[in-house]
């Protein structure tokens, strides 16, 4: 206990930093995701092959790499000026949302066909469709992935520490360098992650329990 309270505002923020990490690179990858998905079900060819050679690139590469290439390589590159905390959440958003984009994809998939050609046959268009009949029955049906996601999400932010982003990640080495039980403070941290993944597990059976009552 000694070290968790001797380290209070260690914890805080490294804490502060991975609950800032995750929110805004969570609803950037929804975002991003989403366009993506709609662009690998695209009937403009283009698009779907813009959409499935990012997706085939992003989730065969390491994250590591990603973060590694918005550390080292882009500010060689002497583009936009930005902080490794704004690297870091752009690498963790291109990261996810490649798997954002497939499950998303597999909820597509999951609508009937015919919804879609009564649509068009209505007059809508290919986004109207989509937007409007196809998305939302297909997000309530990949609620457990979507979570999963969210939930590997949150824990990748750990690797950001290696990157000068400071969360809870870092906590380990500051605390060596205090002098403290590493393993100790490391079951704290264990400990914190599993407190910040149960909001999201309830919120996954809750969304599950409205949305089967609703179908």
């Amino acid at each position: 206990m000694n070290v968790l309270l001797d380290n209070l505002g260690l914890y805080a923020r490294g804490f502060g930093g991975t609950l800032a990490l995750f929110v805004v690179s969570a609803i950037g990858s929804l975002v991003l995701g989403t366009i993506v998905a709609g662009m690998r079900v695209s009937p403009v060819p283009v698009l779907r092959g813009v959409g499935t050679l990012y997706v085939t690139v992003l989730r065969n590469t390491p994250l590591t790499l990603v973060l590694f290439f918005f550390a080292f390589a882009y500010p060689r590159l002497e583009l936009v000026e930005l902080s490794f905390f704004t690297l870091a959440c752009i690498g963790l958003t291109l990261y996810t949302a490649a798997f954002v984009c497939e499950v998303i994809r597999s909820g597509i998939n999951t609508v009937p066909v015919g919804q879609a050609e009564a649509s068009r046959a209505l007059g809508f268009s290919f986004t109207q469709t989509l937007s409007q009949i196809v998305l939302p029955q297909a997000i309530r049906a990949v609620v457990p992935p979507m979570t999963n996601i969210q939930i590997a999400l949150l824990k990748n932010t750990t690797i950001a520490a290696g990157f000068a982003v400071v969360e809870a990640g870092g906590i380990y080495a500051n605390l060596s360098e205090r002098g403290y039980n590493v393993f100790v403070g490391l079951l704290w941290v264990a400990l914190f992650f599993i407190l910040l993944v149960i909001p999201l597990t309830i919120l996954q059976r809750r969304l599950d329990e409205r949305w089967s009552a609703a179908r």
